[in-house]
């Protein structure tokens, strides 16, 4: 591979990493939200649980603060987070549009969980299951490059298969 081959394909990949490559719009489920209502910049105030213990309940948004990114609607508890979100979308909303990360380390598009929620390197990831969970927390890091890998080529139009096993969204509160 020639040099200026090599410099191509490293301009490609800072490319693709510093626009965090979206592979579709935002995954939003029957809540009409993404993240099912929930305030994505109130995750990055909770305190994380321990590798392998739950984490703290996600903060529901309301109804009437909501602001448009990805082709989707973010609800949020105050006002502040709304301009706090306003001012860096990118930093606050979920890896993979809301997806699944160990899914997406698997090459899938699986819905996010809300509640299995964890912030690695000032960045927001969700899991489907409690068991997904488990396997992604045996390599946050490998799992975490391979997802950034399968990211870049999953078709943007393909769609989120399945639903999320027992969940019921509590937000947006009115």
């Amino acid at each position: 591979m020639t040099r200026f081959t090599l410099a191509l394909a490293s301009a490609a990949t800072v490319l693709t990493l510093a626009t965090g490559a979206l592979a579709g719009e935002q995954y939003v489920d029957d809540t009409g939200f993404a993240v099912s209502g929930y305030d994505v910049v109130a995750y990055f105030g909770l305190p994380q649980g321990a590798v392998g213990a739950p984490q703290p309940a996600a903060v529901p948004g309301k109804a009437s603060i909501t602001a448009e990114y990805n082709g989707a609607t973010f609800a949020f508890s105050s006002e502040e987070n709304r301009e706090r979100f306003l001012a860096d979308p990118a930093r606050y909303a979920p890896q993979y549009d809301g997806h699944c990360a160990y899914g997406v380390a698997k090459g899938g598009k699986v819905p996010g969980n809300p509640d299995l929620w964890r912030i690695v390197d000032d960045k927001l990831y969700l899991n489907i299951t409690r068991n997904v969970v488990g396997f992604w927390e045996e390599d946050i890091p490998g799992n975490i490059n391979r997802a950034d890998g399968n990211w870049v080529s999953i078709e943007p139009d393909a769609p989120a298969t399945g639903a999320i096993p027992q969940f019921t969204s509590a937000a947006p509160v009115k």
